[in-house]
């Protein structure tokens, strides 16, 4: 279950209604929590919509927890019901393969959906080619995400996604001043701050401002993006702790494919860490617990 001759197959298959019904029924309802296999493992997923095929049904679903770019089309021999039997499938499935599980969703705490869509210039040969590429990426960019932290990315999708509320901007702390009194934290901490620390942080600035608009915004956000950032100014000085954290969460697929020496991939995982348990630490300070519902969102339909 889950190899990627297979996903191909019942992501890209023939979906026009012909005149032959389809040989099985519709197993699972729009909305539906369901658990789902990708690759070796199981996770929890809702189904966002279900189609009917010439031969069977399939169904378009979002990893509970994860990023909607790993949102993708699967077939029904990749579903399971969630029930209390099959949770205890996924428990031993996980348990067999070594993983570190966050306690309260059940959900691995490193690893991740693989998005079916392949980098140019990573063509999938084969399917064991595909996969030893993609796990060795995994092995050598981990950023584990405190739980507590994992429950803010989830309410920060259900708000965005499920309840048409957005971030009310721009915030206040931003993003760089987040980073400026993550400096200044270690710098009491310490009595210095390494040269090392000042250059991830100034990365990590870099990265947002770049990646914000490609892969960081949900579609309904991308109408408030263009009113708020204007004038050349940079959207780390506009937006705050919420869109800060997603980033941690594509960062080892950004990194992936940056040539980095092993010291210092070890150097700049230990201070994405620390920044994580700093923001963590004062969680109530840079993160909202209630968005904005006032004003019209772009779409209405769910990203």
């Amino acid at each position: 279950m889950g190899n990627s001759s297979k996903d191909d197959s019942t992501t890209d298959g023939d979906t026009s209604s012909g005149d032959t019904p389809p040989s099985n029924p519709n197993l699972y309802a729009e909305g539906e929590k369901v658990l789902a296999y990708h690759g070796p493992r199981i996770y929890e997923a809702k189904v966002q919509k279900a189609e009917q095929g010439k031969k069977d049904w399939r169904y378009f679903v979002h990893y509970l927890g994860w990023n909607k770019n790993w949102d993708e089309w699967v077939g029904s021999e990749r579903l399971m019901k969630h029930t209390e039997e099959n949770v205890l499938k996924q428990q031993a499935l996980d348990k067999k393969q070594g993983v570190d599980k966050n306690p309260k969703s059940g959900r691995s705490a490193q690893t991740k959906p693989k998005s079916s869509a392949v980098p140019k210039g990573k063509k999938r040969k084969n399917d064991s080619g595909a996969e030893k590429d993609t796990l060795s990426f995994e092995k050598l960019v981990k950023i584990q995400i405190p739980s507590t932290l994992k429950k803010q990315l989830v309410d920060d999708w259900e708000y965005v996604t499920q309840q048409d509320k957005l971030v009310k901007l721009p915030r206040s702390p931003n993003i760089d001043d987040i980073l400026r009194k993550f400096l200044e934290y270690r710098l009491k901490k310490e009595g210095t701050i390494p040269d090392p620390v000042v250059e991830v942080l100034k990365g990590i600035r870099c990265y947002f401002d770049k990646a914000l608009p490609v892969m960081l915004l949900y579609k309904k956000e991308r109408k408030q993006y263009q009113e708020a950032v204007k004038d050349d100014i940079s959207p780390s000085f506009v937006y705050g702790g919420e869109h800060l954290l997603r980033l941690f969460v594509k960062l080892p697929e950004l990194l992936a494919f940056v040539n980095i020496e092993e010291e210092t991939l070890t150097c700049l995982q230990q201070q994405f860490i620390d920044l994580l348990k700093f923001m963590q630490k004062n969680q109530s300070t840079f993160f909202l617990s209630a968005y904005d519902g006032s004003k019209g969102v772009e779409g209405k339909g769910k990203d």
